[in-house]
């Protein structure tokens, strides 16, 4: 019975099927053929302000080594005290109150501590260093892990998708963005930064139009834009003529952005059944200014841009330094809060917890998006096993960002290939042992099925003793 099963789909074709139909089809067919590793690969960055805090991502019963033990403060940069790296299970373990939210997944569950990630400058953010791991705060000088994934992993519209609370990082009187905006986080290459959508309605329409437009709309624009560039086409070949040089290959880059956009409808119509499947419902709260609200809106059409094939890598911004959590009592700014430690927030919370309830607040959409992949079968499990969430901030693991311990929380999994439930905190920066971001950043591509180098953005010479290149050994499955 399984050898006819799996006969008749491989023997069904993928000519003429819409190109959401085929997606799903091959899914159907890798798993009826036993191939596991032929179903997509999703990744969703999610890049918070102001750093994670690295002293309540320590399981209970370990020894935390980023408080004092004689007074029982928190350690700040070059925080973590001597010691051998510590590998262990989540299984037995509870996790820290921060993380209990991620409790149902914990199987699936990666905390990551004291990776560095110093070569590259940065004050309250590395920038596009975040992702690219070069000294690129303001300008970007290389491609960043979320677009050089996307470009491997997607075959919708979209090779990656973000959206975030607004540009700046610390902006006065600060308000969400309603457009797009360039929070200086991801790019394609030198100079080639990817603008963020800011509105959830805006996103909503870009991604989605497809659900609320009717069949003989989605028909006009296609052919008004093809109308359109037929009509640039023959005008650049008149005017190509009179260029030269320079002139001529911005003019050809200027003609391939409209290329690019009438692929992007085109894929966005292949997929039009999908997308009024999965799309989320268009509610007032995509227009709401409390940042809980735009994070929620962000996570939901993010979930469903996923789940339509919009996009295989999403990356989001939840925050900036000016964002007030009114909703949660606060008149603090995020960037407040990184200087209060344990002085008194406006609501009566210390700075440290007040830090941690906004975290809890973006990890429970985390939690929520988890839920939704894991709901969804996909090959012989669900699509959170072929999906990485990863939750990392743009300030590694403190307000002012040195870089010496940079935490990372990964949900999910990458077709078995990434091992998963552990908790891993290697050795203090300089010491035996001690790895770097680009490691980590190496095992995700790696799992990606990307063709990986031996190291990955900026070395950090100050660690010439150590042996940093390849992925990271413990999380390799």
């Amino acid at each position: 019975m399984l050898y006819s099963r799996r006969k008749v789909m491989k023997d069904l074709s993928l000519g003429g099927l819409s190109l959401g139909m085929a997606s799903c089809l091959r899914s159907i067919q890798a798993h009826a053929a036993g191939k596991e590793d032929a179903l997509p690969k999703r990744f969703v960055f999610v890049v918070k302000s102001s750093g994670i805090d690295k002293f309540n991502l320590v399981p209970e019963g370990l020894e935390n080594h980023f408080i004092n033990p004689d007074d029982g403060k928190k350690l700040g940069n070059r925080g973590r005290r001597e010691g051998p790296l510590v590998d262990v299970s989540l299984t037995d373990r509870r996790l820290p109150e921060k993380l209990k939210i991620l409790d149902p997944f914990k199987n699936r569950l990666t905390i990551i501590q004291s990776l560095s990630g110093v070569g590259f400058r940065g004050n309250h953010t590395k920038g596009f260093g975040t992702l690219s791991l070069h000294d690129s705060e303001n300008v970007a000088v290389a491609p960043t892990l979320d677009c050089l994934l996307g470009l491997h992993l997607s075959a919708g519209p979209y090779p990656m998708y973000g959206m975030a609370m607004n540009g700046r990082l610390l902006e006065p009187g600060w308000k969400p963005e309603d457009s797009y905006c360039y929070p200086n986080l991801s790019a394609y290459g030198p100079a080639k930064p990817v603008a963020f959508q800011g509105s959830p309605r805006k996103a909503f329409l870009e991604l989605f139009g497809a659900a609320v437009a009717s069949p003989e709309q989605l028909e006009k624009k296609l052919a008004l834009n093809g109308k359109l560039m037929d009509f640039l086409t023959e005008d650049a070949r008149r005017v190509e003529k009179q260029l030269s040089g320079d002139e001529k290959e911005r003019f050809a880059l200027y003609m391939n952005s409209f290329e690019s956009l009438r692929s992007i409808d085109e894929k966005k119509a292949a997929l039009t059944g999908r997308i009024r499947e999965h799309a989320p419902e268009l509610t007032d709260r995509f227009d709401s200014l409390a940042p809980s609200a735009r994070i929620e809106s962000h996570f939901e059409i993010a979930t469903a841009a996923l789940i339509a094939g919009l996009t295989n890598v999403i990356t989001l911004r939840p925050d900036t330094l000016g964002v007030k959590y009114t909703e949660l009592g606060l008149s603090n700014s995020v960037h407040a809060l990184g200087h209060l430690q344990e002085n008194t927030a406006s609501n009566g919370w210390t700075g440290h917890q007040a830090r941690m309830e906004i975290e809890k607040l973006q990890l429970k959409q985390i939690a929520n998006m988890a839920q939704k992949f894991d709901s969804i079968p996909e090959g012989n499990g669900t699509m959170l096993d072929n999906t990485m969430i990863v939750y990392l901030s743009c300030s590694s693991g403190d307000h002012h960002c040195a870089g010496h311990d940079w935490p990372f929380v990964l949900l999910g999994g990458m077709g078995g290939k990434l091992a998963a439930g552990r908790y891993l905190e290697y050795p203090k920066y300089g010491d035996q042992g001690h790895r770097t971001v680009s490691s980590l950043y190496l095992s995700l591509m790696h799992a990606a099925g990307m063709q990986i180098p031996d190291t990955f953005g900026q070395p950090d010479s100050n660690l010439k003793l150590l042996d940093l290149t390849g992925p990271l050994e413990q999380l390799m499955a």
